[in-house]
């Protein structure tokens, strides 16, 4: 057996013993199409040979594992993916992948845990002061927004001065509707990574648009997953304030996993992680700009 299987196999023991429990023996027909079981699946018709008739708690614990994929691999997967994360990718890219969690499967779960960390916190430090209103002195008629002497630049001006009046006067809805885009964005930003890696590595020869997707999911998951420990740090009261040099790993981990993955040389690697960081600035600010946009043309304004 691969020493990484056997690895990812010893971890699985006490996460998946009470899924076995539940597993049909060997010999008893197939609940389906009735054909005697070998294994996990029914060769026959390939349905999960388990008996589903369990507690509440089995049921529970199914949906995690379901939606956590929590059957060791995770276990196997993370430290890889912190400490040689252009080993993991390089071995889900050439087919080594039954030890590893999907890529996909994690960057998904890690932007919920990254999510998750943030509630906490707003939990536990909620904002100390209340929202500020503008008062009908400093508001309404008298905001007003002039961008010169063009017809269309006046027409937009009318157009944004309520919606910036609205804004003002409900920053917390506004807030929330744009935090709602947070996780949308993290999900859009992943074809832009692997668009801008391709443009990158545009002449780079053994590389398809299919590799460039697994890097970034294996890159935005440890930039998601080092965002989170930053945010349940600064919760910590002795260690709260140096949580944020955490940060300074991130350039290092993209050099490291760049460089290993692509195989390019020091200097090719830093150049090219410049560009990644001014287009993926870029990026971003037009996305912060296309959902602001949204969100302003959302705003339901009364007609005069």
């Amino acid at each position: 057996m691969d020493p990484d299987l056997e690895v990812a196999t010893a971890s699985l023991g006490g996460l998946i013993g009470w899924r076995r429990r539940r597993a049909a023996e060997t010999g008893a027909p197939c609940l389906n199409c009735g054909v005697p079981l070998v294994g996990p699946y029914c060769h026959g018709c390939g349905q999960l040979a388990e008996n589903f008739r369990r507690s509440i708690w089995s049921l529970v614990a199914e949906a995690i594992e379901h939606f956590f994929d929590a059957d060791g691999r995770i276990l196997f997967t993370l430290p890889r993916l912190v400490l040689r994360p252009a080993s993991l990718t390089r071995d889900y890219l050439a087919g080594k992948r039954a030890p590893q969690l999907p890529p996909l499967r994690l960057f998904l779960v890690v932007v919920v845990v990254f999510f998750l960390a943030g509630s906490l916190r707003d939990a536990v430090h909620p904002p100390s002061k209340p929202p500020v209103k503008v008062t009908p002195a400093s508001a309404g008629p008298h905001t007003k927004i002039d961008l010169g002497g063009n017809a269309r630049l006046r027409a937009f001006g009318a157009w944004l001065t309520p919606r910036i009046e609205y804004t003002s006067s409900h920053p917390r809805e506004f807030g929330a509707a744009m935090e709602s885009w947070a996780h949308r964005a993290a999900i859009i930003f992943l074809p832009i990574s692997t668009l801008l890696l391709a443009m990158l590595f545009l002449f780079r020869r053994g590389f398809f648009l299919f590799d460039h997707a697994i890097f970034s999911m294996h890159s935005l998951s440890f930039m998601g997953l080092l965002a989170t420990a930053v945010t349940l740090l600064g919760l910590v009261p002795v260690i709260g304030g140096l949580a944020g040099l955490l940060v300074l790993i991130a350039p290092l981990h993209l050099f490291v996993h760049m460089r290993g993955v692509y195989e390019s040389s020091r200097v090719g690697t830093l150049a090219r992680m410049v560009l990644l960081l001014i287009f993926s600035s870029i990026a971003a600010l037009l996305l912060f700009v296309a959902v602001l946009f949204w969100e302003l043309t959302a705003i339901a304004v009364p007609s005069a």
